[in-house]
């Protein structure tokens, strides 16, 4: 039978046949990736943020800061805080001291 005469079906997500459970290993590094997901957007979050917080500083210094740039720089600390909370909340503050 050839591919274009297949008579297979996509798989869907309920359809699991012909998969194999992840060994033991895996299925537990998978879950600490996972449950380390929200620390990696907290970090990228603020590293963003931070930049962009730089970058319209210096405008402000520089006197020409529109109204617009100032409530960006408003909502680039927004998220910074934001993200500082998360990792605060983690005890990984480490992750961004560098960044500060």
């Amino acid at each position: 039978m050839t591919a274009a005469t297949s008579t297979r079906t996509s798989p869907t997500s309920t359809d699991h046949a012909g998969t194999d459970p992840l060994p033991p290993v895996a299925a537990e590094m998978l879950s600490r990736l996972v449950a380390e997901l929200p620390l990696v957007r907290a970090v990228a979050q603020y590293e963003t943020a931070a930049m962009h917080a730089v970058q319209l500083a210096a405008l402000a210094e520089a006197d020409k800061m529109t109204d617009l740039d100032a409530d960006s720089l408003a909502a680039a600390e927004d998220v910074m805080a934001a993200a500082r909370a998360v990792l605060a909340d983690a005890g990984r503050l480490d992750l961004i001291e560098a960044v500060r």
